[in-house]
């Protein structure tokens, strides 16, 4: 039976009585227009949130809201299918979810991130919503797969449609990989946001990938996934600890 609460199921009678000030309330942020190779679907990252949405309901107290599809991805734009929000809109976007919920109550916010990029918008909202005292913390994806991925790993580089990401999906939604387009693609020259033109500037990746995925295999997946899991559901647990932020102004009182 779930501990959590979706928000959306409720009316806003019911609302009322769950948005309180004790209550953290968790958004979960994937991507559902964002290219990840020929090998995966663009709404690779809304399937791990979803994901991981599942697993706070099930083990945490939480309200949780709607999955946000929409945020900061620069480095894919080039892709046909990819959307991304400027750096400015993304922020306020998350800043205006968390301030509206804050209105009724809640003053601690968890976001299940799922990007990389992602973490820019996380912080300006993160630092405006404190001068609100509220406090907003989010999954930083790389540092929570990283003790099971560099154990894992095979391939010589990579972190994006790559060995690591492919495995965790062939565990979390293994009908949308399609690993016979799982290739090798890893330009080790650029830096910057992936191209498919070869002379521009940027990270060459006519596929996407940005690694090896056909070193993918559920088995690493498995690894990756206990790892992220565990890592997410820590962090709302020490959330629920912390001090609430102090607002600017009064601290200069002091």
């Amino acid at each position: 039976m779930a501990r959590g609460i979706l928000l959306e199921h409720l009316t806003w009678i019911e609302a009322e009585s769950v948005l309180k000030a004790d209550t953290i309330v968790v958004i979960p942020l994937g991507a559902a227009t964002k290219e990840h190779g020929p090998h995966l679907k663009l709404n690779n990252d809304f399937q791990i949130a979803e994901f991981l949405k599942e697993h706070v309901l099930e083990h945490e107290d939480v309200v949780m809201a709607p999955t946000v599809s929409y945020c900061y991805y620069p480095a894919f734009v080039e892709y046909p299918g990819s959307v991304s929000l400027d750096l400015d809109t993304a922020a306020d976007t998350i800043f205006q979810i968390c301030s509206s919920f804050a209105r009724f109550g809640p003053q601690r916010f968890y976001v299940i991130n799922t990007g990389v990029s992602t973490l820019k918008p996380l912080l300006i909202a993160a630092q405006r919503l404190k001068e609100l005292k509220v406090l907003l913390h989010y999954t930083d994806l790389e540092e929570k797969i990283a003790p099971a991925a560099n154990r894992v790993k095979e391939q010589e580089g990579g972190s994006h449609a790559d060995e690591i990401e492919t495995s965790l999906m062939l565990v979390i939604a293994p009908e949308s990989v399609n690993m016979e387009k799982a290739v090798k693609d890893f330009d080790q020259i650029g830096k910057g946001p992936l191209t498919r033109t070869r002379s521009a500037v940027g990270t060459y990746s006519p596929t996407g990938i940005w690694g090896d995925a056909s070193l993918a295999t559920p088995q690493k997946g498995q690894a990756v996934v206990k790892s992220l899991v565990s890592g997410v559901l820590e962090d709302i647990r020490l959330l629920r600890q912390m001090p609430l932020p102090t607002a600017q102004n009064e601290q200069n009182l002091g």
